[in-house]
């Protein structure tokens, strides 16, 4: 009886072995299936991902740069191309000074004509007040000093190569006094300056209509200088 009893425990201990080992056996090659599918789907979406957020990068980076370059090129065009038109200044103008055609009468005044020319080749404006000063040849009198801001300083707008007129009114007769002496005057200017708003003054030569030499005689103090209008 105890060998038979020996024989049947040593017969259950195998078997129980046997059954440890192949649940082992099934364990470690459940386990490696479990960790290859697990180290391959980790895997491969990590680099999908990876690839995906570089593209993402990608895509962002370019809207950024064409965003950026939009929003230069904005304001650019309002800055210089925005229709704002520059002043017209002593480097952007010609100006001419024409002596009054006709003497003054006791009741009409003599015209004189100043123009102003764009020479650039771009639009600009005359806004503000303009000044003309004109000194006697010989300095025996107080220089004549006058704007046109009385007058009206409204904007004149000139495309490149067109001119803007003002006229100013002056008496070149001496009114008072013997018929040789009307036309000596205490102002004889064969120059004058002008000077466009905030600009600097030029001095130009007095001329007539036919661009020849000539003189602002001027007698009496009245003297205005009208607005411009193109």
């Amino acid at each position: 009886m105890r060998v038979r009893t020996t024989v049947a425990a040593a017969t259950l201990l195998v078997a129980g072995l046997a059954l440890t080992a192949c649940q082992g056996d099934d364990g470690k090659a459940a386990g490696s299936p479990s960790g290859a599918g697990t180290a391959t789907a980790t895997s491969t979406p990590g680099k999908s991902q990876g690839d995906t957020a570089s593209a993402g990068t990608g895509g962002r980076s370019t809207p950024g740069g064409t965003a950026g370059s939009s929003t230069s090129g904005g304001k650019g065009t309002p800055g210089g191309k925005g229709g704002t038109i520059v002043a017209c200044t002593a480097k952007t103008t010609g100006v001419t000074f024409v002596a009054a055609a006709r003497h003054a009468t006791e009741s009409e005044p003599a015209a004189a004509t100043v123009k102003i020319t764009n020479t650039s080749g771009k639009p600009c404006t005359i806004v503000g007040a303009s000044s003309l000063v004109a000194k006697d040849d010989q300095g025996k009198s107080d220089p004549i000093e006058t704007d046109n801001s009385a007058a009206g300083t409204d904007a004149v707008d000139l495309a490149p190569g067109a001119t803007a007129t003002a006229d100013v009114l002056y008496a070149d007769l001496n009114f008072e006094g013997s018929q040789s002496a009307r036309e000596v005057c205490g102002v004889q200017a064969s120059k004058v300056e002008i000077a466009l708003p905030k600009d600097v003054g030029r001095t130009v030569k007095v001329v007539s209509g036919n661009g020849s030499a000539a003189t602002f005689n001027v007698c009496g103090p009245d003297v205005k200088f009208e607005a411009f209008h193109a």
